[in-house]
């Protein structure tokens, strides 16, 4: 899969801190991320949180913009921003704009 650098899109994780240091993830990444939130299905999501890799398995709900960074939000509430995901269904996030 060819994944290409985008600048159509920015995002956020700890929404009570100003975002810093966000990396864009790849347009291709951002168009998987928006088809899975199409079909809402549950999908396991492993990211980084401050301290440790966490694991979930959730819908996502929603992809948007907030402070210069990108996030999304699951059926949970949690909200992640997408430069702290490291696979969503099984896809790695490592690759960046």
């Amino acid at each position: 899969m060819l994944f290409k650098p985008c600048t159509m899109h920015f995002i956020f994780h700890n929404m009570n801190k100003q975002t810093t240091n966000y990396q864009s993830i790849s347009c291709s990444l951002y168009d998987e991320l928006e088809a899975l939130a199409t079909k809402h299905t549950n999908v396991p999501i492993v990211y980084k949180d401050s301290t440790n890799e966490m694991t979930v398995k959730a819908v996502i709900v929603d992809l948007f913009a907030k402070d210069g960074a990108e996030f999304l939000k699951l059926n949970n509430g949690t909200i992640i921003r997408l430069d702290h995901l490291v696979t969503v269904n099984g896809i790695p996030m490592n690759k960046v704009c």
